[in-house]
């Protein structure tokens, strides 16, 4: 029992003395956090990314609503989205199924009025329309683009939908020029 002891003690001993492998433990250490940082990081950007995208998809795809151009063309929801996602080409094909759209018009400014488009947590489709408005309206545009997050520790802070992605929003209200039907 005795020598059981001594040899344990002189391992531990051993062990402490021994300054072989100290830099890989340290690294190990510092490198979990150090790496979640910089993926952190990277998935915060991309969501910047992402937004000024589609607030500048959505500034050029409003213009064809302001202009009429969508409305004398017979422009859809669709035709409205793939504009939008002609705009946000860098993101892929998925783009088509991650964009919803919801474009209102109003009588005047002070009734614009913004609703929420989800529903315990998911994006609910029923509560969007689609309404260019005609020559001189008074349009809402609301885009919304469901990002997936790559860094699991960065959902509890970004994530806002259920289904654990981001929902990315840009808005453009404007009144529609004077055109002909």
């Amino acid at each position: 029992m005795a020598k059981t002891a001594r040899t344990a003690k002189s391992l531990l001993s051993r062990f402490r003395r021994s300054r072989d492998g100290a830099t890989a433990v340290e690294f190990a250490i510092v490198a979990t956090p150090f790496l979640a940082l910089i993926f952190g990081i990277l998935d915060l950007g991309l969501v910047f990314l992402v937004s000024t995208t589609l607030e500048n998809a959505v500034d050029e795809a409003s213009r064809t609503i302001r202009t009429g151009e969508l409305q004398t063309a017979g422009g859809t929801a669709a035709t409205f989205k793939t504009v939008v996602c002609d705009e946000m080409s860098w993101l892929g094909a998925g783009c088509s199924s991650a964009v919803h759209v919801d474009v209102r018009t109003f009588p005047k400014f002070s009734d614009v009025a913004f609703n929420d488009p989800t529903t315990n947590g998911a994006f609910d489709d029923s509560k969007t329309v689609f309404t260019p408005g005609g020559s001189e309206a008074i349009v809402l545009v609301r885009v919304y683009y469901e990002w997936s997050l790559m860094t699991p520790l960065m959902n509890p802070g970004l994530k806002n939908l259920s289904n654990g992605k981001r929902m990315i929003s840009a808005t453009s209200t404007f009144r529609t020029e004077p055109y002909a039907s």
